[in-house]
């Protein structure tokens, strides 16, 4: 399949080392675009750099789509002509929010999985989509404890995958993390979710710090209970584009690579007549 499938997430811990070796061969890289917009200097020609090197996919961390605000206009206008600039083809977001009364919280903070918070994000994400005329995808976020459920959580991401016409981002290491703190049975969870509108995979890592609790870290390397969860989704999921996190705690570029390969490996034996980037 020539390597067409995994990419990274784009760090600056690690861009200028990774813009100059070979250890790592992503397919693509993933940022996030409020981290680059605007951006001068040095770090617009890493940018630069990098964007004549790899295909771009944007994973942003601040649209807040269940926010009780008004949707920040001006910022998603923003956000298109960065997407527009350098030709991203797929831009993802959590399903979560982050600000309220216009304060920025740093967290991305669950959603009650309820009927008022569908509409209302729907009617968001309706919004956005008009603004960036593109899908919006929409990742499935872990959590630690739901607020105010009046339905499951797979049946809150189908309503709003539903009603708003977006796509979906399946973070295989957010089931896993959800299915093992909240006991249900991830292939099951999988196995229920919108898969036709799936447009993009998430792959990372997290932290179990006890018996009953496991912390969505994004530092640690991939387990195999996550990559044999990615095996399964990937038997019931057209080919997309699939992305190794790594946040924090970077090891050398080469154990990347490891990972990468090893998801290569995955898809290659479901996916190999299909290539999802050229």
């Amino acid at each position: 399949m020539n390597k067409q499938n995994i990419g990274i997430g784009f760090r600056k811990d690690f861009a200028e080392e990774f813009l100059n070796s070979t250890e790592l061969q992503p397919a693509f890289i993933e940022l996030a675009p409020e981290n680059w917009i605007g951006m001068g200097g040095y770090w617009k020609k890493i940018l630069s750099k990098a964007a004549e090197k790899y295909p771009i996919t944007c994973h942003g961390l601040s649209l807040s789509i269940g926010s009780p605000d008004e949707l920040d206009v001006s910022f998603v206008k923003q956000v298109k002509q960065f997407l527009d600039f350098y030709q991203v083809k797929v831009y993802s977001e959590h399903l979560s929010y982050s600000k309220c009364d216009n304060a920025h919280l740093y967290d991305l903070l669950p959603i009650p999985f309820r009927e008022d918070a569908v509409k209302h994000i729907v009617k968001r994400i309706e919004q956005v989509q008009d603004i960036l005329e593109r899908p919006l995808v929409i990742e499935n976020v872990s959590y630690y404890t739901p607020v105010a459920a009046e339905m499951t959580e797979v049946q809150f991401i189908n309503a709003i995958v539903a009603e708003s016409n977006c796509q979906l981002l399946l973070d295989v290491n957010n089931v896993y993390v959800n299915a093992f703190n909240h006991g249900y049975e991830a292939k099951e969870f999988i196995k229920q979710l919108p898969l036709n509108k799936v447009a993009y995979i998430h792959m990372a890592g997290h932290e179990q710090v006890s018996d009953t609790l496991i912390i969505d870290t994004h530092g640690q390397a991939v387990i195999d209970p996550v990559y044999e969860l990615f095996d399964f989704a990937t038997d019931l999921i057209q080919p997309v584009p699939v992305l190794l996190e790594r946040d924090f705690n970077i090891p050398e570029l080469s154990e990347l690579q490891v990972e990468i390969d090893r998801m290569e490996s995955i898809v290659s034996k479901k996916w190999h007549k299909t290539k999802t980037y050229a």
